[in-house]
């Protein structure tokens, strides 16, 4: 069977990914990346798609608002197969929507929880200042907490969920083609294993690339 891989942004924006391929430039590094499926494309006839126009709008973003050449732009557009998921054909068990409401309310619980030791952290803080509350408490004081704050929030709330579109479209998308996940997102990984998807971290997936050209025929012919 071919190998099919459907990328959500993040298989080509990981920084986990870019470290191991030793290149420090984000633009450098999509280019390898999309150098190696181009190479498997060509060579192996593995197949990578993004969601469109999700996914796809989001890369051509991100290249521009980084400042990558066109060239980037047209590997984007050459080697990524661009499909829209089947949102009204792929069967989703009962039991995922079940199980992923009953996360949510754990979740929200959560940061419900983080907001009111917020609260209390900087009521306590306040109270403890002198009587009059000066100019600058709002800098020293609530911005700091404010800050902590958010990081606990976007952690206990976000971790493991799909919050987005392109996040959904991924999975649809992955379960429609019988396809791999490619990201580095906690909650599509999370999700695709309840959706029986197989995941493939993002700073894994050029190592595996590399691997299967590794034993491609030097004459470029497929292994039987």
């Amino acid at each position: 069977m071919k190998q099919r891989f459907v990328l959500d942004t993040t298989a080509l924006t990981d920084l986990q990914t870019r470290e191991m391929l030793e290149i420090e430039d984000l633009c450098q590094g999509m280019r390898a990346i999309l150098e190696l499926i181009a190479e498997s494309r060509l060579h192996l006839q593995i197949s990578c798609y993004v969601p469109f126009p999700s996914v796809y709008k989001e890369l051509h973003e991100f290249a521009k608002n980084n400042g990558c050449d066109d060239e980037i732009i047209a590997m984007i557009d050459t080697w990524l197969v661009k499909k829209t998921p089947d949102r009204h054909e792929v069967k989703i068990p009962s039991h995922i929507f079940h199980e992923y409401v009953s996360y949510m309310r754990e979740r929200i619980n959560k940061g419900m929880t983080v907001a009111e030791e917020a609260i209390r952290e900087a009521s306590m803080q306040c109270l403890s200042l002198d009587s009059e509350i000066e100019d600058n408490t709002d800098r020293e004081v609530i911005g700091p907490i404010v800050g902590k704050f958010r990081n606990k929030y976007r952690s206990a709330l976000r971790y493991g969920i799909l919050d987005s579109a392109p996040d959904i479209d991924v999975l649809l998308l992955a379960k429609e083609l019988d396809a791999a996940v490619v990201a580095s997102d906690y909650g599509i990984q999370k999700w695709a294993e309840q959706l029986g998807v197989r995941f493939v971290p993002a700073n894994t997936f050029p190592m595996m690339l590399k691997e299967y050209l590794r034993h491609t025929p030097s004459d470029g012919t497929h292994q039987k």
